[in-house]
Parts: structure tokens; C-alpha cells; sequence
């Protein structure tokens, strides 16, 4: 986006709440790690559809994880990636994988 500040390299990574973010980040990840590992390990059939389906959930917010602990390290977490503007600590704290602020994510989602 043009006329968007550029994130500042390092200067989030070394703050004060990216610690509890990373710590934060890290037990979400553990949580769905668990999670996709009891699906993977249920004695149901490999091919039930709601099993599937909720694994393939799992996957799409380990991705999340992942791309929230890559704007940890570019300093961008915690910035809305639809309106540049910060993201709630409440909101962080909820879901600290989350790209968007609550008004972005219901124009996403609608």
C-alpha cells in the first residue's frame, strides 16, 4: 500500500509485548499441534468428511500461526494487514494469530 508506513525492522521484535505475543503464539500452535494429532490418531475411518474437514482447519490456522509469528520478526504484528491500524490487545490476547481488527475482519468475512 502506498502511503502506509513501512513496518520498522526489529523494533517490534525486541518490545515489550512480543515476548507474550510469541508465548501466546507458541501455545496456540502446541494447542493445535495436539489437536491435529489427536484427529490423525482417531480410530474413526481415514476418510470421514467431518474428520477431514476439521483437520484441514487445524492446518489453515497453523498457517496463521505461522505468518503472525513472520509479522512478529518483521515488526508488523499487532498492525491490521487491511487497515494498517493496531489490533486490540484484547483481540491479540483472543487470537493472537489474527491479521485483522475487528471492522476488517467482518468486511473479510462478509
Amino acid at each position: 500500500m502506498s502511503g502506509s508506513p513501512e513496518p520498522r525492522k526489529g523494533s517490534r521484535a525486541a518490545g515489550p509485548g512480543v515476548h507474550e505475543a510469541r508465548l501466546r503464539l507458541d501455545h496456540a500452535r502446541t494447542s493445535r499441534l495436539a489437536q491435529l494429532h489427536a484427529l490423525d490418531g482417531t480410530d474413526r475411518d481415514a476418510a470421514d468428511p467431518l474428520m477431514a474437514v476439521q483437520a484441514e482447519a487445524v492446518r489453515r490456522v497453523l498457517t496463521e500461526i505461522d505468518e503472525a509469528f513472520a509479522r512478529v520478526e518483521d515488526g508488523s504484528y499487532g498492525r491490521c494487514v487491511g487497515c494498517a491500524k493496531p489490533v486490540a490487545a484484547e483481540r491479540l490476547e483472543i487470537l493472537p494469530y489474527t491479521r485483522y481488527c475487528v471492522t476488517c475482519q467482518r468486511h473479510a468475512a462478509g
